[in-house]
């Protein structure tokens, strides 16, 4: 598989899954969930589909991933592809790691200025 198709399909699913649950989702919590990126398998057979949310997070990893399979019925039908990846969702913890970086930088330009 070309690194192309495979950009392309992760774009594709990250997509479509926003709108699915934005729009789409009857679970309340599923209102709050940004997804923030998908790493498809070369063969296009899984994917890790990373997400940030305010609510719970460990409740929600739970809710998505019990609902994969919803998802993935869906994506199904609006994505075209061959076979349609099994979803795992990962919380994405990069934006919490970047703000205490970022509070960690703060605090030394403070104590620079004292």
């Amino acid at each position: 598989m070309s690194k192309l198709k495979g950009e392309r399909a992760s774009s594709d699913i990250q997509r479509e899954l926003g709108n699915i649950l934005f729009l789409e989702a009857k679970d309340v919590d599923f209102k709050n969930v940004v997804i923030t990126g998908v790493d498809v398998s070369n063969d296009l057979s899984y994917a890790k589909v990373y997400f940030t949310t305010i609510d719970d997070r460990e409740h929600v990893t739970k809710d998505l991933n019990n609902a994969a399979g919803f998802f993935r019925t869906l994506l199904s039908q609006r994505v075209e592809m061959r076979h349609t990846p099994e979803l795992k969702f990962i919380y994405d913890d990069s934006i919490a790691y970047g703000e205490k970086i970022e509070n960690i930088i703060e605090e030394l330009h403070k104590e620079e200025d004292k």
